[in-house]
């Protein structure tokens, strides 16, 4: 059984900055791809950012490249969404997610079988 758990969502005006947290425990291997998504309520899911583990290769989505940095802390089991220069547009649940990983990162939903509770982040 595999788990995540998401913190660091809150509220901030635009131009700010949050770190979202995703920690990872179970049964996983030492090479997944983690990803990070986002939904508003009637808009479909998107992915923001992406990371191998196994070698820490990342991908982007355009919208976010330049203000958004995924990391990971491989000792801890934690993947991290920086978000600076943040817009009213960034507002939606954030999700991680995470799969076994043949290819590299990836940002399509439906290849990631393991998802957290998601944490809410509000740009105004």
């Amino acid at each position: 059984e595999v788990q995540l758990v998401e913190s660091g969502g809150g509220s901030v005006q635009a131009g700010g900055s949050l770190r979202l947290s995703c920690v990872i425990s179970g049964d996983t291997s030492k090479d997944n791809c983690v990803g990070w998504f986002r939904q508003t309520p009637g808009k479909e899911r998107e992915g923001v950012a992406s990371i191998r583990t196994g070698g820490g290769t990342t991908a982007y989505a355009d919208s976010v490249k330049g203000r958004f940095t995924i990391s990971q802390d491989y000792a801890k089991n934690t993947v991290y969404l920086q978000m600076n220069s943040l817009k009213p547009e960034d507002t939606a649940m954030y999700y991680c997610a995470v799969s076994l990983c043949w290819f590299g990162p990836k940002l399509v939903d439906l290849e990631y079988p393991y998802w957290g509770q998601g944490t809410q982040v509000t740009v105004s």
